[in-house]
């Protein structure tokens, strides 16, 4: 477990100054290096989901790393930068109880195992496509709207536990579906548009059964694209596992490009009262106010491992 600091002036090795970003575009010069890779967090830059989402972000000598927690969408966090960044700031940090995380570079696991056990990890990695690059598919769908969200939550649950999409989340966010007769057979919708940052996420793409390899998720994935990027949407990224090689053909044949390796998981505490970050934050925010002033927060670093 990280060790808090004294007091930082009294620090025998280099340590994190932890901090919470409030400006947006502090939080988006941050994000800028990979910005298909930050999608997730530039997208909740977005005004009526920036009021429910905390930004912090860990500087040291060694690298520097921010993690978002959101109850905006449901329980989510993003972590980027160096993996010992990360683990500073999720020593004080940690988020909710029980929540997802929807973004981290695969050495991020490790780096939340302090405080979290991190559960069903999904290896991905992330696509992505412009209005240069992107391929409009040829076929027959129809957008959906929120007198359709039975059928969507009933095409979901083929293989999966039940979901319930409301007809208000179908009408605000962009469905596309594919149908055979009047049966939904195949969708691809969005979990998050950005106007602002003008990037958005593409997801929750899924065909019938006994539909599947004619193209229909290709279709309908390719429609949602098409609409955000017609909207003027600068960016539309995706995330897939690259063993699905179905999957990768379809999304490089729209014009989608591959990216950096993503991981997802479910997150839970591994504190079950609370009162350990309590008890940090409370520490390191001492520690800050002796040279720094109130609110800074400091975290010192662990020893890092020579690899041969």
């Amino acid at each position: 477990m990280t060790d808090i600091l004294g007091r930082a002036s009294e620090a025998a090795a280099p340590g994190y100054r932890i901090s919470q970003l409030r400006d947006p575009r502090v939080i988006e010069a941050r994000l800028s290096d990979d910005r298909v890779f930050s999608a997730y967090a530039l997208a909740y830059l977005e005004p009526d989901l920036f009021r429910y989402t905390e930004y912090w972000s860990a500087e040291g000598q060694s690298g520097h790393g921010l993690v978002m927690h959101s109850r905006a969408l449901g329980a989510a966090t993003v972590t980027v930068g160096d993996p010992e960044a990360v683990r500073a700031i999720m020593s004080l940090h940690p988020g909710a109880r029980l929540g997802y995380l929807s973004t981290g570079a695969p050495e991020h696991l490790d780096a939340v195992d302090g405080t979290h056990l991190a559960t069903d990890p999904l290896r991905m990695v992330r696509m992505s496509t412009t209005a240069l690059t992107f391929v409009r598919p040829d076929g027959e769908v129809r957008r959906l709207r929120g007198r359709d969200a039975t059928r969507i939550n009933s095409l979901y649950a083929m293989e999966g536990p039940p979901t319930r999409y409301s007809e208000d989340t179908v009408e605000r966010s962009i469905y596309y579906g594919a149908f055979m007769g009047d049966r939904l057979v195949s969708v691809a919708g969005t979990h998050v548009v950005s106007p602002h940052q003008s990037i958005a996420v593409v997801g929750n793409v899924f065909t019938h059964p006994h539909y599947r390899g004619q193209g229909l998720a290709e279709r309908v994935t390719g429609a949602v694209t098409d609409e955000l990027l017609m909207r003027g949407t600068s960016e539309v990224v995706l995330t897939v596992n690259p063993e699905n090689a179905p999957a990768v053909a379809a999304y490089t044949r729209l014009g989608y490009r591959r990216g950096s390796a993503v991981v997802e998981a479910r997150l839970q505490r591994r504190d079950l009262i609370g009162i350990s970050p309590w008890w940090r934050r409370l520490v390191a925010r001492h520690a800050g106010e002796s040279d720094t002033g109130h609110g800074i927060e400091w975290v010192r670093a662990r020893a890092r491992k020579d690899h041969q």
